[in-house]
């Protein structure tokens, strides 16, 4: 199944299911309204068992959907009101190069456990939605990532049950100013205002059932590439993560609970962003009128374009 959560007449975000003709189902449609959890993928992802079987049920019964509009539908974040966004450091491509293009030596910690940290998860925004750099910033930077979501909560997750507490995955957009991010960091903490600003997520959550086929040894094996104007400028594959998606889950639950709706990130894979490739080799980093196109192999493609900061 396809999630997704779009503008329809009101400006508040409904969930729906993408069908494969292009048309749409909505939770009330499936006459699940009168469940609170119908009104968000939040919840409602610890409940995807019944929302396919009564999904298969009305398409069985001759149900089409409803066709999106002329424009096309206006998508909202899959999972627009997580209680946490934890965004790991998996690739060890990635973190090799951007500590060595900032003159920095590999951590051996690193080999030793999977870290992460929290993202703002009140600042996330959907496909087609406008990006600008935070005040001061003049090197905005795209990072392509794959993002699991949350649906049965748990703490103290076993590796070995890890994947029983995953809904499904969906391309993430972790936008770093680059110039506020190296300033803070020298500090000795994580991220601060170099992340706080945006994180771009959809357009919508394909789930777990979709891509059990491409799942070897704890990774997924899915093309991931990310283009500037059309220009390919990043490309590599989920299954290159140094650390497993079980290994990921457990370190997130360890002694803390997580919660459906929760978001997990990947962290950037190898070449997956400017600082990475050199903004000198990718014609500078990211400006007004740029659009920016992350793409990972069946997930689909999430689109934002970089605006001026607003006065």
């Amino acid at each position: 199944m396809r999630l997704a959560s779009v503008y329809l007449a009101t400006n508040q975000p409904v969930p729906v299911l993408l069908l494969p003709s292009g048309n749409y189902v909505t939770l009330d449609d499936l006459q699940l309204s009168t469940f609170a959890w119908s009104k968000s993928w939040r919840t409602a992802v610890a409940h995807l068992e019944i929302v396919k079987n009564t999904l298969e049920e009305y398409v069985n019964a001759g149900s089409e959907g409803t066709p999106p509009p002329k424009t096309g539908l206006k998508f909202a974040p899959p999972i627009t009101d997580p209680r946490a966004f934890r965004d790991f450091y998996a690739f060890e491509a990635h973190v090799k190069t951007a500590r060595a293009r900032r003159g920095l030596e590999m951590l051996p910690a690193w080999y030793e456990i999977p870290v992460f940290y929290f993202s703002n998860a009140a600042s996330l925004l959907g496909d087609g939605a406008s990006v600008y750099a935070p005040f001061g910033s003049q090197e905005l930077d795209y990072e392509l990532e794959l993002c699991a979501i949350i649906s049965r909560g748990g703490r103290d997750i076993p590796a070995e049950h890890a994947w029983e507490h995953i809904a499904g995955f969906t391309v993430l957009n972790d936008w770093s100013a680059r110039d506020l991010q190296r300033k803070e960091m020298s500090v000795g903490l994580g991220p601060a205002k170099g992340k706080d600003f945006a994180t771009s997520l959809g357009p919508c959550i394909l789930t777990l059932d979709e891509v059990q086929d491409h799942i070897h040894d704890g990774r997924i094996s899915l093309e991931m590439q990310a283009r500037v104007n059309g220009r390919r400028l990043s490309h590599g594959n989920a299954r290159t993560m140094h650390y497993s998606w079980p290994q990921l889950i457990a370190q997130a639950s360890r002694d803390a609970d997580l919660f459906p709706g929760d978001l997990i990130g990947s962290g950037t894979v190898g070449t997956g962003c400017i600082l990475e490739l050199g903004p000198e080799n990718t014609g500078g980093w990211l400006k007004p009128g740029d659009q920016v196109e992350l793409e990972i192999e069946h997930l689909g493609v999430l689109r934002n374009t970089i605006v001026p900061r607003p006065d």
